[in-house]
């Protein structure tokens, strides 16, 4: 066993494959290096696009979500164990899940420091918006009767703007880089899913319940959920690099579970090393992450190109 375990690890397309995984991390984490930081405001992580819409709500659905993908999450571990997480299914629907938990936190915190700093006419209660802002100030010397009134939310609105300009610290920082990969992960995996593994089950056991499939649909939709809603920023190519790295994070765990003999199996059929076809199939793989995260990043732009101008007076688009 220990000979068949050496041979199959020497042979060519072994270490093929493991440059078609080396390259992209290397390249991924030289760009991290090298990038500059893009300013992302406090108030990204649970502030509204829409100008209407009280942050509170996101805060609600946000919690809602939790509760739903931890059934969905304890559930499947319940029926079918541990051994789950040897998918990567379970690991994109965790990541997922890690991000609602975190915009919860953050929302909850939002909305009880505005709640707890907002004055009696609620401005605060409407998002925060540059754009109301500005449209108060020029209107602040309305008429004599608001003179005091006028000070005091003249005196507010300076406030507010300076805290606008505050930038995220490590927690926003993470928050963004978890809702990026998880957006093109997320993609990645329901396409898989539901384009390749469906059609084409590799055993005549595969088969797809309630469970299976609101695993590989919900993940998305809730992400896609979240995002007509947020006002978070969303860098069109950057956040490939951290989706790169997520998935060659799970490749080189399956190749260490397999190397140590822990697994026998492969979860992907796509994944084994012993066909001469492994390279190809790596390729393309790795070639896939494209357009998955292309996707999501397209529906971000069309979502603020297309609701700027159907909602014009209710839509705002990211601070």
């Amino acid at each position: 066993m220990e000979s068949e375990r050496l041979d199959y690890w020497s042979e060519w397309q072994v270490p093929v494959c493991a440059l078609v995984l080396i390259i992209p991390t290397i390249t991924a984490v030289v760009l991290i290096w090298k990038s500059k930081k893009t300013p992302l405001s406090v108030y990204d992580s649970w502030v509204s696009c829409w100008k209407f819409l009280n942050p509170i709500w996101i805060l609600v659905y946000r919690a809602l979500v939790v509760g739903i993908m931890t059934f969905l999450l304890c559930k499947t571990v319940i029926n079918d164990g541990p051994s789950d997480f040897y998918f990567y299914t379970q690991w994109t629907f965790t990541l997922v899940l890690i991000y609602f938990v975190l915009a919860t936190f953050v929302s909850a915190h939002g909305c009880w420091t505005c709640f707890k700093t907002t004055t009696s006419r609620n401005e605060l209660g409407n998002g925060f918006l540059k754009r109301d802002l500005e449209g108060n100030e020029s209107n602040l010397s309305s008429t004599e009767s608001n003179k005091f009134w006028d000070l005091s939310k003249s005196q507010k609105i300076h406030h507010e703007r300076k805290e606008m300009e505050k930038t995220a610290g490590f927690g926003g920082y993470l928050l963004q880089i978890i809702y990026q990969t998880s957006a093109g992960a997320a993609v990645l995996t329901d396409i898989v899913f539901w384009c390749l593994l469906v059609p084409f089950p590799a055993s005549d056991n595969f088969k797809v319940d309630l469970i299976t499939g609101c695993m590989h649909s919900l993940n998305l939709v809730f992400l896609l959920l979240d995002t007509t809603l947020n006002s978070r920023p969303f860098p069109y190519w950057f956040g490939l690099v951290y989706f790169v790295i997520w998935s060659c994070v799970y490749i080189v765990f399956q190749w260490v579970l397999h190397a140590c003999g822990v697994l026998t199996w492969w979860p992907y059929a796509f994944l084994k090393l012993s066909t001469p076809w492994a390279p190809l199939w790596y390729l393309g793989m790795a070639l896939v992450h494209i357009p998955c995260y292309s996707f999501y990043a397209l529906v971000v732009k069309a979502k603020n190109s297309a609701f700027t101008k159907i909602f014009p007076n209710a839509f705002v688009g990211p601070l």
